[in-house]
């Protein structure tokens, strides 16, 4: 069994993202290891979310702010140099998000603040959060990443983020400042790098000893073909669909934006963006949608054959509503 720890130097958002992929997809064997690393000046979407509704653009354009989509589900994030990110992976037998979840709050506790693990995928102080996670798998690696809100530019979170009303409401708030905050709220003095510190010493608290990352030979040649795709336009933004109808809507689990071209009454192409976890969900919708006739009913029971989960049910009750 090894454990491992590393802490990237780079602070461009396209590399750290490749290197946090490559973790991911060459890892073998008995592993745990905490990826820690620094952003600046970014934008970090879900997978599956549509930059061009969820971003700024303009203001990210002008103001020099990177656009980087990552490989799990979930919302879109405003990463500055104030904001630390951490990731466990681990092999399907070592990955235990209670204890990855544990390391977590350990560190904060260690600095003298009293968080909790709350909803689907977020820890908070005295119900704000300052954490987002999101996850993903691989074969038999297992991810589990997220952010550490302790210095951030809040003012610039809300310049470059286009939060939906839909989603706010939904959240019972007014804003998204009111939702989120610094740990730095909770003491002055704290730095990134005094969570860097906590961070590696409760891992090691709940793991054992952990040995700096050594990358091998190959490892800069399959980071740089992974930085590539995370820099391209195709992966980033991709292209926009014509379509003939839209529609969204928040479901507990989150949003979802549906975009239909259809053709002598038949749906021919389906765009779906979603900040859900999981990540196979467009895939799913669009697999049961294409080919359906654009009627509530055939839509809704085409959806219900092709899954039985309950996010599905959940679209093809909402879908029969509209009454199409």
């Amino acid at each position: 069994m090894k454990y491992y720890f590393h802490m990237s130097s780079s602070f461009d958002p396209w590399q750290n993202l490749a290197v946090d992929e490559y973790f991911q997809n060459t890892m073998r064997g008995d592993f745990v290891v905490l990826y820690l690393y620094v952003n600046q000046n970014a934008v970090i979407i879900g997978k599956n979310q549509n930059a061009w509704k969820e971003c700024n653009l303009d203001s990210m354009s002008r103001d020099e702010i990177k656009l980087v989509r990552r490989m799990t589900g979930g919302g879109a994030v405003f990463h500055d140099t104030g904001n630390l990110n951490f990731s466990f992976h681990a092999n399907e037998k070592n990955y235990n998000l209670e204890r990855q979840i544990r390391t977590i709050l350990t560190a904060v506790q260690e600095l003298g603040i009293q968080a909790e693990f709350t909803g689907r995928n977020d820890i908070t102080v005295e119900g704000k959060k300052f954490s987002g996670n999101a996850f993903g798998i691989k074969k038999d690696n297992h991810l589990h990443h997220g952010t550490l809100l302790i210095d951030t530019d809040m003012t610039r979170l809300v310049n470059y983020l286009n939060v939906s009303e839909q989603k706010i409401r939904s959240k019972g708030i007014d804003s998204v400042r009111s939702r989120v905050c610094n740990l730095k709220d909770y003491n002055p003095q704290m730095t990134v790098n005094d969570m860097v510190t906590a961070l590696k010493k409760a891992f090691e608290m709940q793991y054992g000893e952990a040995d700096e990352f050594v990358f091998p030979e190959d490892a800069e040649g399959k980071i740089n073909e992974l930085y590539q795709r995370h820099t391209s336009w195709e992966w980033r933004l991709g292209s926009a669909m014509q379509f003939d109808y839209e529609t969204e809507h928040r479901f507990p689990w989150g949003g979802v934006e549906l975009q239909l071209s259809v053709k002598n009454g038949c749906i021919n192409n389906v765009e779906i963006y979603t900040d859900a976890l999981d990540t196979d969900l467009p895939a799913v919708i669009k697999d049961a949608l294409l080919g359906s006739r654009f009627h509530s009913v055939d839509m809704s029971e085409r959806l219900r054959k092709y899954s039985c989960s309950q996010q599905i049910c959940d679209v093809a009750d909402y879908i029969l509503s509209l009454n199409l």
